[in-house]
């Protein structure tokens, strides 16, 4: 699948490359997005970094993605991510993101959440985005309410991170399609 490069005012939307480790590997070795994700470990090391690639850039290669992961470039250095992960075709997928921290709270991530959402309702043809996030990721919540995404409810104890049970919160946009 061939995979576009969407351009905005303040970043760059693009495919990942391998030539990205040592920028994924600066940007997302930090404690607060070690917290704030899933399955990110901390430390991140440039060997963690060359192996997600590797993944990613493999996976682009499939005719069906599992996902669809863009590079959030700025000054040509990635320095965050975000994807669509777990797609349906033609009904619904999940989004997931990490920013590096000295780029947060400028409204890159609201203006990526944007982007990505726009991309899946109309290049993916999805009825239903959806992102779970930890209930305690408040800065998460607010990019996603920005975006129009709704809070549908907490999944008591939903995820399990070094085995621990944590609360995580869903939030989605839908995009009705007109009944002639």
């Amino acid at each position: 699948m061939k995979q576009p490069t969407i351009k905005t005012k303040h970043f760059t939307l693009r495919s990942f490359k391998m030539s990205d480790a040592e920028s994924v590997a600066e940007n997302v070795n930090n404690k607060t997005t070690y917290r704030n994700t899933l399955a990110i470990p901390y430390p991140y090391a440039l060997k963690n970094a060359k192996q997600w690639l590797r993944e990613i850039i493999n996976n682009r290669r499939r005719k069906i993605p599992k996902s669809v992961v863009f590079a959030i470039e700025i000054k040509e250095q990635a320095v965050g991510s975000i994807s669509i992960n777990k797609i349906k075709q033609e009904h619904k997928a999940e989004i997931g993101y990490w920013l590096g921290e000295k780029y947060q709270g400028k409204g890159i991530m609201t203006q990526a959440i944007k982007e990505i959402t726009k991309y899946g309702f109309k290049e993916l043809k999805l009825r239903r985005v959806y992102a779970q996030v930890f209930s305690f990721n408040e800065g998460s919540k607010r990019v996603l309410e920005k975006n129009g995404y709704k809070f549908e409810g907490t999944l008591k104890k939903g995820v399990k991170k070094n085995g621990k049970f944590f609360n995580c919160c869903i939030f989605a946009k839908t995009k009705n399609k007109k009944i002639l």
